[in-house]
């Protein structure tokens, strides 16, 4: 079977008619090859289809489906000619190659269209340009002639950028600035526009030579122009340097001004200000507020020999003198300025109004002042004191039947009370001296007269206790006299009521001498003015926070107000009188309670009623600040020669305590009477001392200094009990002020280093010395007097000198070891260590007894 017959039974496989397909971009056909020894081949030739991409004027691709069909009779002459000439040379030529060179013939005619098209846009472009610039000169004349003054500076000349169409580098206009030897062709003339001025000038002087094609990039229609250089008044009225960069209007203007201002001759004037100097201030500060470069500042104390960084403080008198150089006005301020005008203007006598009487009741413990007091006010206070003693300072007023009112302050008769005798005499009128008539003039007594003449306030003396038995007010007047107090009935001046607190007798002949003095005095105050006080009592409670017990002394204290009491302030939210009854105001002379502190004041600091909290802030800060300052210099270290004297004589043993208590006064009276305790070996020291319960934080104290908390009427927390059981801290809770001075001298006591006390026992006269092997020289004594004990202490007398002095070895009586040995009776003693003993030395006898150390 032959390989023609193979292949005619071969079907190529090609679908079946009348079915889908994709439209093929291949062409088949069959072309029959023919081979040696008569053998023949049909061969399957594909002839793949080009996709042709052109594009059209506004530049984008498009497909071309199918091949221009170029008749002959619309193509050049010279087109046709040379197609008839390839036609003639190439007969042979397939279809699609004759097309293919056709379609480059059209591509070259229709490049050739775009050429002329592209040179056509450019003349346009040219012509805008210059009548761009015609408008742009047109104005630019304008403007020179509204500018009379020339140029200050030529405008630098740039490096040479290139330029667009319509700027060219003929001295005349651009109107007429065509160049005589172009070619007159169109196409020509575009394509010259692209030159370089080297071609340019190369062009001009040969005017015949062609000139070589240079590609000319592509600009889209819609693709705006970016135009090379900036324009500027100088380029558009020198049209011959268009090329050039010149500067900008704004920037010509601003070189003028800076020309104007160098060269003004005008002096500034200097600004003289007022500089506030505080007591220290930094040299940034300081040139802050005098407008001044801190650099000169700093010259400027370099100049006066003082070397300070910008950071560095100088004190107020440099400051002064930095400021004075420069010629500022000084003005200085102090810290304490804060406080100027705290108390207020002068009252006008016009606005002033009585006012009751401030009266305090002062005197000795247990004299009855606080049970007259209750029996004025007919209520009891004496049963809710710990103890039966007053340990707080009370204010209460009375009112009488008359209308009357009467404030009366109750001051501690006990002497750790001194502090709050003396603040109570320091805010008082008039002084009620309370005497026992069975007692007498006693020390606490001698102490509240001395304060009452300190403060400058009458006397009146109430002689209490007249219903016992052994009354004697004569014995009371006869001891006033010891102390400059002369009665009236007696030629003086000093009223004195016989009482009874107890029967309540002669109560109203007191109170009558009270408002009698009163009178006399003619108290008044102002109520139409910011309050001011004092504090007479603070403390803190649960549920109510700090409480101060303050007596209005001028103006009258609303709620609401905002005060500073000593080192704390704050807005007043309740009044409370002295029986719990809610205020909205107090008066002068009114003793209230106020809630609302921040903190907890100082019994006797002072009270007083600011604008606003921010000036209320202020003043307290200032304060909190100076109290640091001080407790910082009370509790500082000694010098140097100090300290080393003191770890060369010991160190005094101390006993710190932590304090606690309800009210501030008591506080105050514990530490002082604490404080008194001790000597030169041991003493008190208080670690802390606060209103309130004992906490958390005190327990933490005590255990890192091994301290002792005392609770004056306060309990500690669940959480500090927990944690005292837990770190070993002694909590000790006392009522009475007594026991907090017995416990803690006691403590101190026993703190103390014993005292070494010498007893005399006896002496022996040694009779005979005999010499013992391995034992040493054993004396031969005679007890002369008293008793000689083994193991005491001796001495050696020899001819009265002592020789030696050590201790007893053996006492033997006979053969036998004995204890002791009386006088009258014979003995045998030898010495440690010791064996130079002789005929008729004396042996002293005696023991070295401690005894404990005891407070005086």
């Amino acid at each position: 079977m032959t390989e023609s017959n193979d292949q005619d039974r071969k079907t190529p496989l090609k679908l079946s008619p009348g079915k889908l397909e994709l439209k093929k971009t291949v062409e088949t056909g069959q072309v029959r090859q023919s081979f040696s020894h008569g053998r023949s081949k049909v061969v399957t030739v594909e002839v793949k289809k080009k996709r042709t991409f052109a594009a059209d004027a506004g530049g984008a691709l498009h497909e071309v489906k199918d091949q221009p069909k170029v008749a002959m009779a619309e193509m050049p002459a010279q087109i046709a000619a040379e197609l008839a000439e390839l036609a003639h040379v190439a007969h042979d030529l397939t279809s699609g190659e004759k097309a293919m060179r056709a379609k480059v013939l059209h591509d070259a005619l229709k490049a050739e269209e775009e050429t002329r098209r592209r040179a056509a846009e450019r003349e346009e472009e040219r012509l805008a340009a210059e009548e761009e610039a015609k408008r742009l000169a047109a104005e630019a004349a304008a403007l020179k002639a509204l500018e009379p003054e020339p140029e200050p500076e030529p405008a630098p000349a740039p490096e040479p950028t290139p330029q667009p169409v319509a700027v060219t580098e003929a001295p005349q206009p651009a109107s007429t600035a065509a160049p005589t030897a172009a070619p007159a062709a169109a196409p020509a003339a575009a394509a010259a526009a692209d030159y370089t001025e080297e071609e340019e000038e190369e062009r001009v002087k040969r005017p015949g030579r062609p000139v070589a094609h240079k590609p000319v990039p592509v600009v889209k229609r819609n693709e705006p122009r970016r135009r090379e250089g900036k324009l500027t008044i100088s380029a558009a009225l020198d049209d011959s340097d268009r090329a050039q960069r010149g500067r900008s209007l704004a920037a010509v203007k601003r070189a003028r001004e800076r020309e104007r201002l160098k060269h003004a001759q005008i002096a500034q004037e200097k600004v003289v200000r007022e500089v506030i100097i505080p007591e220290t201030i930094s040299v940034q500060e300081l040139a802050n507020r005098m407008a001044e470069r801190s650099a000169n500042v700093i010259k400027c104390l370099m100049r006066n020999g003082i070397l300070a960084t910008i950071n560095q403080v100088i004190d107020a008198d440099t400051a002064e003198l930095v400021a004075t150089e420069f010629g500022h006005s000084i003005k200085r301020v102090a810290d304490a300025d804060v406080e100027i005008g705290l108390g207020g203007e002068t009252d006008d006598a016009s606005n002033l109004q009585s006012r009751p009487p401030v009266v305090t009741v002062m005197g000795h413990v247990d004299h009855g002042k606080t049970s007259l007091l209750d029996a004025l006010r007919s209520t009891d206070v004496v049963s809710g004191e710990a103890g039966g003693i007053t340990q707080h300072i009370g204010a209460y007023q009375v009112t009488l039947k008359g209308g009357q009112k009467i404030t009366f302050i109750d001051t501690p008769g006990h002497e750790a009370f001194t502090a709050m005798r003396a603040r109570g005499a320091k805010v008082t009128d008039v002084v009620v001296l309370v005497v026992a008539a069975d007692d007498g003039i006693m020390p606490q007594t001698v102490e509240a007269i001395r304060h009452a003449r300190a403060a400058g306030v009458p006397i009146i003396v109430a002689i209490n206790k007249m219903d016992k038995p052994d009354a004697n007010p004569a014995r009371v007047r006869q001891e006033l006299l010891n102390h400059e107090l002369v009665t009236e009935d007696l030629g003086g001046d000093v009223l004195a009521v016989e009482v009874s607190a107890k029967q309540r007798t002669n109560l109203d002949k007191l109170e009558e001498a009270i408002l009698l003095q009163a009178e006399i005095l003619d108290l008044k105050a102002n109520p139409a003015r910011a309050a001011q006080g004092v504090v007479v009592e603070a403390k803190v409670e649960r549920g109510r926070g700090s409480v101060a017990t303050v007596l209005v002394q001028k103006g009258t204290l609303k709620v609401g107000d905002v005060f500073v009491a000593g080192s704390d302030w704050g807005r007043v939210r309740a009044l409370a009188d002295d029986r719990g009854n809610k205020l909205e105001s107090a008066g002068p002379a009114t003793p209230v309670e106020v809630l609302g502190l921040q903190g907890t004041p100082a019994a006797g600091d002072d009270f007083i009623t600011v604008e606003t909290e921010a000036r209320a802030r202020e003043v307290a800060d200032y304060r909190q600040r100076k109290e640091r300052e001080a407790k910082a210099v009370a509790g500082a270290r000694g010098t140097l020669e100090q300290m080393f004297s003191r770890i060369k004589a010991g160190e005094a043993k101390e006993l710190p305590v932590v304090i606690k208590g309800d009210v501030q006064g008591s506080v105050e009276a514990i530490v002082s009477t604490l404080e008194k305790l001790g000597n030169e070996e041991v003493k008190v020291r208080v670690l802390h001392a606060a209103v309130g319960g004992i906490n958390e934080s005190d327990i933490t104290l005590a255990k890192a200094s091994n301290a002792l908390v005392v609770g004056f009427n306060v309990r500690a927390n669940p959480q500090a009990r927990d944690m005292a059981r837990r770190d070993n801290v002694e909590i000790r809770y006392y009522s009475i002020i007594y026991d907090v001075a017995d416990d803690l001298r006691n403590a101190l006591t026993g703190m103390l280093a014993p005292t070494l006390k010498e007893r005399f026992l006896g002496n022996a006269e040694i009779r005979e010395v005999f010499n013992i092997t391995k034992v040493g020289k054993v004396a031969g004594c005679f007890i002369t007097e008293g008793i000689v004990k083994r193991g005491a202490k001796v001495r050696l007398l020899r001819d009265d000198v002592v020789i030696h002095e050590g201790s007893l070895g053996q006492l033997k009586r006979f053969k036998d070891d004995v204890k002791e040995v009386r006088d009258g009776y014979e003995c045998g003693m030898s010495f440690e260590n010791y064996n130079d003993i002789q005929v008729g030395d004396v042996i002293e006898c005696f023991e070295i007894e401690e005894v404990a150390g005891t407070l005086q």
